[in-house]
């Protein structure tokens, strides 16, 4: 069976006296869109920083390709394959895309220019399209600073930052947030793509359509701990919301090694979870003596 790509086991993670993950489960696999689903205060912010090297756990453990790890900082997560997208985009708007793409990865010239500290910026931009084009992003002028792109192009101009240096996991928190109609169906065209190349994505949304629109599964926190892990294709917004604020009937947890054979939290499934009314107990004959 596949082996997870990045996994976490009963990771742990205090603020204070406030535990904000509660021994918390997470399994991405290669090649798949796994959305990151739970209500605000949930834990899926603490637990994204903890996956990518943000933050680091007060329990539990990290593997990376089914061996433990532990990321010293981001620069660590990324060195290991695992790069992140965050809302604000990180981008620097004076700067154009392909000076965005390899921002703090700058390619220098050869010989004594590079030795100068000479950019290259031929090849950085002769690279950066080529990248933007297996995404399925154009640009029709690459030079022009990212701030007069719009929306969607400068998420896709994130998500193919980030995909450019990954080789294993990609989150992207909330990717498609302030976008239009079009600009979100783009962007999700190009998650799409990310994950066809064999790349985990990671998606962390509160839009329930778009989440079973463009996942493969679905991984539900609730107050720090993982609840449901489900197929997007056997699931519906009902019961994501369910799984959320704790109104359906919880299943056994099945195995992240199989992501194929995840269990349905289906509330009219299970007759045999639900609790009849039980008639009174009748006193006994020494009772009523």
């Amino acid at each position: 069976m596949a082996e997870p790509l990045l996994e976490a086991r009963g990771v742990i993670k205090r603020f204070g006296h406030v535990q904000a993950l509660q021994g918390a489960d997470f399994a991405a696999y290669a090649g798949e869109v796994v959305a990151l689903i739970g209500d605000n205060g949930a834990g899926k912010s603490t637990l994204v920083g903890v996956l990518s090297g943000v933050l680091a756990p007060d329990g539990g453990e990290i593997l990376l390709d089914g061996a433990p790890v532990r990321f010293g900082g981001p620069q660590d997560a990324r060195r290991a394959g695992v790069e992140t997208v965050y809302q604000d985009l990180s981008l620097a708007q004076d700067l154009d895309a392909p000076a965005n793409l390899y921002l703090g990865r700058e390619l220098v010239r050869k010989g004594v220019l590079g030795r100068l500290g000479v950019l290259d910026r031929s090849a950085m931009r002769r690279d950066a399209v080529r990248a933007f084009a297996e995404l399925g992003v154009t640009l029709k002028d690459p030079t022009v600073p990212v701030a007069a792109l719009s929306g969607g192009q400068r998420q896709s101009v994130a998500v193919a930052r980030a995909v450019a240096f990954a080789n294993r996991v990609v989150f992207l928190d909330e990717p498609t947030a302030a976008l239009g109609v079009v600009q979100r169906a783009r962007v999700l065209e190009t998650v799409r793509r990310v994950a066809d190349r064999g790349i985990g994505v990671v998606l962390i949304s509160h839009n329930m359509p778009e989440v079973l629109s463009v996942a493969d599964r679905v991984e539900v926190l609730r107050l720090g701990r993982r609840v449901a892990s489900l197929r997007a294709a056997d699931t519906s917004i009902e019961e994501l919301v369910g799984a959320m604020t704790g109104s359906l009937d919880r299943a056994d947890l099945p195995s992240p090694q199989e992501p194929e054979m995840q269990a349905e939290v289906r509330a009219e499934s299970r007759p045999e979870q639900r609790l009849e009314p039980q008639a009174e107990p009748q006193p006994s004959d020494e009772e009523v003596r």
